[in-house]
């Protein structure tokens, strides 16, 4: 039962009767089947059908959360038994945020020092798309802003506080100022993420808040390119004061503490609200605890 239940797991992932057998490696006659016997054996219809995948049923999406609960349950048994015979072994998929993404080797490289037969999946996600990829168990943990937008049920552990800089040319607008504020900065031409990010979200509303309307010369989905612009001393942008450190700055860009306010918002870990939790999800849980005190704070100035 637990195999046809990953076929309903996987057509929710992609709303498409062919890609979702081909993702649980089986023909798509084979998974029809399958979902037409678990609709059989329950007595309701569902998924909705027509000349292609139309959606689920309402009772379908009740059997959709059941099957959420039981094919995890069924993963954490198997992954138990397995850590009790060769020790902790096998892999971990994580989502971040493109603003946390350089913060990832400070959680994996400590982790695999002390479990060498863990490997590693880093994917690059929005916040909405790393909260569903953990809802569908597509991914085993997130790297994501915790106290900013609703995060459903999860657990969650804080590591660091984001506080922003405003990244220029010594020679450009405010270039020369030990600190600017929101106001000042929403006068400057900004290079900032798309609007699907939470982080151009929370840059909007400070921006809004300060009197600004945000109005960017140049969007991307991708930190690299905004930073890869920044780099060449002729683009400002909005960025973490950790991201910015991480990434290093040349001598001819700053990295200047906006004020008023000194807004800050909490990355943390995010797991599947669940017990017991999976053997491996257990261990980057205490492997977060053991770190998050080792993170130092900004100093706004």
């Amino acid at each position: 039962m637990i195999n046809k239940l990953e076929f309903l797991l996987a057509l929710s992932r992609e709303r498409h009767f062919g890609r979702a057998a081909e993702a649980c490696g089986v023909t798509q006659p084979t998974l029809s089947a399958g979902l037409k016997q678990i609709e059989g054996e329950l007595g309701v219809l569902l998924v909705q059908r027509g000349s292609r995948f139309q959606g689920f049923t309402p009772e379908g999406e009740r059997v959709l959360e059941w099957a959420r609960r039981l094919v995890a349950d069924s993963r954490a048994m198997f992954q138990e038994v397995a850590a009790m015979k060769q020790g902790l072994a096998g892999h971990i998929k994580i989502a971040a945020i493109p603003t946390a993404l350089p913060m990832v080797p400070l959680l994996t490289t400590p982790f695999r020092a002390l479990y060498p037969k863990v490997n590693f999946t880093i994917l690059s996600r929005t916040s909405v798309e790393v909260l569903g990829l953990l809802e569908n168990l597509e991914i085993d943990a997130g790297l994501t802003y915790l106290d900013n937008e609703p995060l459903g049920r999860v657990t969650t552990v804080p590591l660091y506080d984001e506080h922003y800089r405003l990244l220029t040319a010594p020679n450009a607008a405010l270039g020369d100022r030990e600190r600017v504020t929101w106001a000042e900065v929403g006068q400057v031409p900004l290079c900032l993420l798309t609007p699907d990010m939470q982080n151009r979200r929370i840059i909007d509303r400070l921006l809004r808040a300060a009197g600004s309307v945000p109005s960017p010369t140049l969007e991307s989905n991708s930190m690299i390119v905004l930073f890869a612009h920044v780099r060449t001393g002729q683009w400002a942008s909005v960025m973490p004061a950790k991201l910015a450190d991480a990434l290093g700055l040349p001598d001819h860009v700053r990295s200047i503490p906006i004020i008023s306010p000194d807004a800050a918002h909490t990355i943390g870990l995010v797991v599947p609200h669940r017990e017991p939790m999976t053997p491996l999800t257990a261990a980057l849980v205490h492997q977060a605890q053991v770190i998050a005190p080792t993170i130092p704070d900004d100093d706004v100035g």
